[in-house]
């Protein structure tokens, strides 16, 4: 048993140091690989395209590709290409306005690797052929263009110039995704000081008109409710005495008591409103006598 023991250990460790060194054997010769998401493998044998593998995970070029898969990595070559999609963005392309203002126009673009083959042999530098192809594109649709287009028609702007760098991408192994002019900013600081000031400018007088027209407005529903009030309080006046006298009417066939105390109330009331001075006579005296002694005080 112990020998079995000793036996089995020494196996397991010579089986895991061998493991590593014969697989990474086996991927130099080419007798597997593995492809990551977003990738594609392109092999070349003798200077000639042999074959593209583009599918994510474990593979075999021998099953693939036949026999002439062992001499890859003798007169061979394995390219990795990255299919994902990339974006870049373009700052501070130069292009002159129909009115001959200088402007500053940013744009941003996104592409991905559709034809690994036609992108590595086709074209020594693909990035940079795309940028330089959609710089100039933008150019040429926005040069000369009216600025108002220029600031207002971006997205339109943005399809033809899609439309204009597409077919040639296509033949270079990639499609051109979306196009987007993001930015255009005038590159003139005293041209930006002036639109700024006519701005600001244009900003307070429309501020100063709007206040104004507010003000007038507030004035002329005031006007409008006191003339309305004034109106209503006029009506309430002339229909008073009408109301007042049916009231007293009706009183005064129910209960004649009654309109005499309401009306000295009312003519009470009437005398305290006016502040004239009121002489009280006591009951029993002679008006004369107290109007005769009343006129001796004051000469006196």
């Amino acid at each position: 048993m112990g020998s079995n023991l000793t036996a089995f250990i020494t196996l397991a460790v010579i089986g895991f140091a061998t493991i590593p060194i014969c697989l990474f054997i086996a991927r130099r010769l080419g007798l597997y690989i593995t492809v990551a998401e977003a990738e594609a493998s392109v092999y070349t044998l003798f200077g000639k395209v042999l074959g593209t593998i583009d599918t994510p995970g474990l593979h075999f070029p021998i099953l693939r590709f036949g026999p002439r898969a062992l001499m890859l990595p003798f007169f061979g070559k394995r390219y990795t290409v990255n299919t994902a999609l990339r974006q870049n963005y373009l700052r501070s392309q130069m292009v002159n306005s129909e009115e001959g203002t200088p402007m500053g126009v940013g744009i941003w673009y996104e592409m991905r690797v559709t034809d690994p083959v036609s992108y590595l042999f086709k074209n020594a530098n693909p990035e940079g052929s795309l940028e330089a192809n959609v710089a100039s594109s933008t150019i040429s649709v926005l040069s000369n263009l009216e600025m108002e287009k220029m600031l207002e028609n971006r997205h339109g702007l943005s399809r033809t110039v899609r439309s204009t760098v597409s077919p040639l991408s296509e033949k270079w192994g990639y499609r051109l995704g979306s196009v987007y002019i993001r930015k255009v900013a005038f590159t003139d600081a005293s041209m930006v000081e002036n639109i700024t000031e006519k701005v600001v400018k244009r900003l307070i007088q429309v501020t100063s008109a709007m206040k104004q027209d507010g003000e007038n407005r507030v004035g002329l529903i005031k006007s409008q409710t006191a003339n309305k009030v004034s109106q209503k309080m006029a009506e309430a006046g002339s229909v008073r005495p009408e109301v007042v006298g049916s009231t007293l009417n009706s009183i005064a066939k129910k209960d004649v008591e009654v309109l005499e105390a309401v009306q000295t109330v009312m003519e009470t009331e009437k005398l305290l409103e006016s502040g004239a001075s009121v002489e009280v006579i006591p009951d029993g005296t002679s008006v004369l006598v107290q109007l005769g002694h009343r006129f001796a005080n004051h000469t006196a």
